[in-house]
């Protein structure tokens, strides 16, 4: 297969000392849930061409990346593409066209080497088999690869028959598809009806009541209205499950954006429960506006439990739901305070956030890391539903924001978010558009940048992973300016037994990681204002 390059030699010491570091750092970014599983998985796709399998395997994919569980596709079209640099029809995937089927098989196998690859030199912890698979001999290789390297396979099948999905399918999809450079519509389907046609020929599904019985996998039928589940093994097995099952292909849009500038913003405090700001007000009613200017009649609209959304929702005059697992992040004892006061009183702290602002835990309080999982209910809602606004608040926003854009650990805690901008989320067949809305009302600009230099500290750093124990915690009431004076206003800030003060601080700041301009309209250029 010469359009396929293969490894260099093994690399000298120097190397593979860089190639432990990195698997290491990589191990440093994996969350709770990747510890949950004890060995790699291989997550095998079946069924015929255009019924969803890589809409499948892409999401799942960013799902489980977002959850902490290092994820990779492997689509064996990509692989043949690379074997086979010009498709000319249909007839290079009839059974009986042997060059065609030996060209596919040792594409299977370069795509089965660099699974190995991934998983065991390069941190992976889950590998997606995009292809076909659809014989039972295809299947068998795939399993005595997996059992020679100890891997567990988990099959994702999709079924459907509908004539009318899969003729939408083809056209949303594989009209733009590398195979058919300057093609027309209908001339494209008819060929891929014809390559489906082929794969007919030799496609055997999986049997749950005989042959298959003993395997692990799901079939997802016609796009979701019914399922077969059969043999889970794990928890990250269960997880894949609960997630396929939570998807619906459908046309929506979802609406994200801030609550209202709040008197905290102005003063540069973070977290607390304070009200609107005069300008919070204006874009309460701005975005009743907006509302109404896109006729967003059926929209669902969420908020937190913190009174500076619940007042921004008011203003639509339209019921609104309140979820407590929407409130910001916790800041702990940082409460109320603002980052010069905890650079002051907290220098340590101060400087292991700005070393790692994704794991880093407030004391008492949060991390982004822990933020993901307790949103992870808001996205598997937010999957079912039709049009809805989410008002919350940055942090918040970020971590729903970086699930739909597929944003990294790194780069999800400076996403910007500004206050008083709209952001519209369009799923399309591969990923998601964002269009954004600038309401005019002019708002603070509470945005801290990535640290450029940011100094580690001499000691062990705590996060998500090493959580400092109960006794040495101090934890504030999370609603704690209801009725209580300010921390930042505080003479004597509370203390914690166990922190030794050190001289470290903060380093210069660094821009911000932009959403890249392929998937988002104008989105990177904006302002934007953070309180965590």
């Amino acid at each position: 297969m010469a359009g396929r390059q293969r490894r260099p030699a093994a690399a000298p010491d120097g190397s593979a000392e860089a190639k432990r570091t990195d698997l290491r750092a990589n191990e440093k970014k994996c969350s709770w849930a990747s510890y949950m599983t004890n060995s790699p998985t291989v997550i095998v796709m079946i069924g015929l061409p255009a019924r969803g399998k890589t809409y499948m395997s892409k999401k799942l994919t960013r799902y489980l990346n977002w959850i902490g569980v290092p994820t990779k596709v492997f689509n064996l079209g990509v692989y043949r593409r690379e074997a086979v640099q010009s498709y000319k029809s249909y007839d290079f995937f009839r059974h009986d066209n042997k060059e065609a089927m030996q060209i596919r098989k040792q594409c299977a196998l370069v795509a089965l080497e660099d699974v190995k690859t991934y998983l065991n030199e390069e941190g992976g912890q889950i590998a997606v088999f995009d292809a076909t698979n659809t014989t039972r001999e295809r299947r068998e290789l795939i399993l005595s690869f997996a059992q020679d390297n100890s891997y567990k396979v988990f099959f994702v099948e999709s079924l459907c028959d509908d004539p009318d999905v899969i003729a939408t399918n083809i056209l949303d999809v594989k009209v733009s598809s590398p195979d058919y450079p300057e093609r027309d519509r209908e001339s494209v389907m008819e060929d891929f009806l014809k390559r489906i046609e082929c794969y007919k020929v030799t496609y055997k599904p999986l049997d749950p009541d005989e042959h298959d019985k003993n395997l692990s996998f799901i079939q997802v039928i016609n796009v979701g209205r019914r399922f077969l589940v059969n043999k889970v093994q794990d928890y990250i097995q269960s997880k894949i499950v609960y997630y396929l099952m939570n998807i619906h292909v459908h046309s929506h849009s979802i609406y994200l954006c801030r609550h209202g500038e709040s008197h905290h913003n102005v003063e540069g405090l973070i977290g607390g429960d304070s009200e609107l700001s005069e300008r919070g007000r204006q874009f309460s009613a701005a975005l009743k506006g907006f509302v109404q200017e896109h006729h967003l009649s059926d929209l669902k609209v969420w908020t937190s439990q913190l009174r500076r959304t619940i007042q921004t929702a008011e203003e639509l005059g339209v019921p609104y739901e309140q979820w407590k697992i929407l409130n910001e992040i916790d800041a702990g004892v940082c409460e109320e305070m603002s980052y010069e006061i905890i650079e002051e009183t907290y220098p340590e702290e101060f400087a292991m956030r700005s070393q790692d602002k994704y794991h880093y835990r407030y004391q008492g309080g949060e991390s982004y890391q822990d933020l993901v999982q307790r949103l992870e209910p808001v996205i598997m809602e937010l999957e079912r539903q039709g049009n809805v606004l989410v008002i919350c608040h940055q942090a918040v926003m970020r971590c729903l924001l970086a699930y739909f854009l597929d944003k990294s650990a790194d780069d999800l805690p400076y996403l910007k978010c500004p206050l008083h901008t709209v952001l519209k989320l369009t799923p399309v067949a591969y990923g998601c558009t964002v269009d954004m809305f600038d309401l005019k009302v002019e708002a603070v600009n509470t945005h801290r940048d990535r640290p450029l230099n940011a100094v580690p500290p001499a000691f062990i750093r705590r996060n998500s992973f090493t959580p400092l124990s109960s006794q040495d915690q101090i934890k504030r009431p999370r609603m704690y300016s209801v009725g209580n004076p300010s921390h930042a206003r505080m003479s004597q800030p509370p203390t914690l037994p166990s922190m030794q003060f050190s001289e470290a601080s903060e380093g210069a700041e660094m821009l911000q990681s932009e959403v890249s301009a392929d998937s988002v309209n104008g989105f990177g250029a904006a302002h934007t204002g953070e309180r965590s």
